[in-house]
């Protein structure tokens, strides 16, 4: 069975970026940016939104590119509309094992609103953006399970990886 996981950076307030224009690599630490080639690599294959494909600007290297898009086109990667569920079916047919969803956050929550997470990876950068873009942009509670928690020496970054537990996952309305 295919696994999904969502990676993704985070400031000590709980944002993603200051506005979408804004790039994670801009602001991130060496340790995330080495964690997210890793794992991507290591998949095969990216998730994300036409925005953040935006902010990167061209299509990660060695790995298969998949973007979101209802109309637009770009060169050299995938574009698709199809559900969550079916596009991991479409990737394990592909011969992939894993999928890495990078964003941003409508593509985040699309991908946990459907139940194939398996695993968040999350990098906490010690910085207050004070407003900017959430990691959701919708109302969510799902329960998490720490796996493992690291700190990077030179930044204070906090990586975490965490199990998604959706037996334990109260309705909104708890």
């Amino acid at each position: 069975m295919i696994k999904a996981f969502i990676i993704a950076a985070v400031t000590v307030d709980g944002f993603i970026a200051k506005d979408a224009q804004h790039s994670p690599f801009n602001w991130t630490s060496k340790a995330d940016k080495k964690r997210f080639i890793e794992l991507t690599k290591r998949a095969g294959v990216v998730v994300m939104g036409s925005a953040t494909y935006k902010t990167i600007g061209t299509p990660l290297k060695e790995r298969t590119n998949i973007i979101y898009s209802k109309s637009q086109k770009f060169e050299g990667v995938e574009v698709t509309q199809d559900k969550p569920a079916d596009l991991l079916k479409k990737l394990e047919e592909r011969g992939f094992k894993e999928v890495a969803i990078c964003g941003g956050s409508q593509i985040y929550g699309m991908f946990m609103k459907a139940g194939v997470i398996d695993t968040v990876y999350l990098t906490v950068e010690p910085l207050f953006f004070g407003k900017g873009i959430n990691l959701f942009s919708e109302d969510l509670r799902y329960t998490l399970k720490l796996k493992s928690a690291q700190t990077s020496d030179s930044t204070g970054a906090l990586l975490l990886e965490y199990s998604v537990d959706y037996s334990g996952t109260p309705k909104l309305t708890d």
